[in-house]
């Protein structure tokens, strides 16, 4: 380049990115941006299953609290009822089975999401006594 002024030629340096090199970088960001978000989609994924297996858990504790207060001896047999915990729709199965000893009763509680009772999402088991 020419100045007029000094009478000489001056080459300028060129001190910014290529349009090649901002795409490069735009692709990067673009795949490191789509990797977090499908990290986080997984992480709010799992933190969803892990509170209805909470709340699946309450459920079937709160049944075998249920039997052991009451003090009542279970009819051999099986049972459904709901048992929803707050907005979660659950359905709790009872089954109640005989021991080789005839003063004790084993009741299994299995509760499954309502919605897809394919889904199991918790078991406890309970040996009770008959209490006289």
């Amino acid at each position: 380049m020419y100045l007029a002024k000094t009478g000489k030629f001056v080459t300028l340096k060129n001190s910014g990115f290529t349009l090649l090199e901002v795409l490069v970088a735009l692709v990067i960001v673009g795949t490191v941006l789509g990797a977090s978000l499908r990290a986080v989609a997984s992480l709010a994924q799992n933190s969803s299953g892990l509170r209805a297996t909470m709340m699946a858990n309450w459920s079937a504790e709160n049944r075998l609290a249920q039997i052991r207060l009451g003090k009542e001896w279970p009819e051999i047999g099986e049972r459904s009822f709901p048992c929803s915990q707050g907005e979660l729709n659950l359905l709790c199965e009872e089954h109640v089975l005989s021991t080789p000893n005839p003063s004790f009763r084993r009741v299994e509680v299995l509760v499954f999401d309502a919605n897809n009772i394919q889904r199991r999402l918790a078991k406890l088991t309970q040996v009770v006594p008959n209490a006289p």
